[in-house]
C-alpha cells in the first residue's frame, strides 16, 4: 500500500474517532467513509468477500444480542425477587 492511502486511511479513522467523541456523528460517518473508500479501494477482494458474508454476521450478531436481552431479563427478574424479599423481611420487623 501506498504511503499516502495509509495517510488517508489514518488521518480518516483519527478525525472520525474526534468527531464521534465530539458528538458529531454525521461528520464521524463522512470521515470514517472516505477512509473505508480508500481501504476497499486497495483490497476490493477482501472487501467482495465481506459483503457476501455480512448477512451471517448480522445473524449471528442478532443471536448474541437476543441472549444479551434474555439474560438481563433474568437479572432483572432475579433483582425484583430479591428486592420483594427484602421488603417482606423489614415487614416482619
Amino acid at each position: 500500500m501506498e504511503n499516502w492511502k495509509r495517510a488517508v486511511i489514518a488521518g480518516a479513522a483519527g478525525t472520525a474517532a474526534i468527531l464521534m467523541l465530539k458528538g458529531r456523528r454525521p461528520a464521524a460517518v463522512l470521515a470514517g467513509s472516505v477512509g473505508l473508500a480508500v481501504l476497499a479501494s486497495e483490497y476490493p477482494e477482501q472487501f467482495t468477500r465481506i459483503r457476501e458474508e455480512l448477512p451471517s454476521y448480522v445473524r449471528q450478531g442478532t443471536r448474541y444480542l437476543d441472549l444479551a436481552m434474555k439474560l438481563g431479563r433474568k437479572i432483572e427478574e432475579f433483582a425484583e425477587q430479591r428486592v420483594a424479599r427484602a421488603f417482606e423481611e423489614l415487614g416482619e420487623y
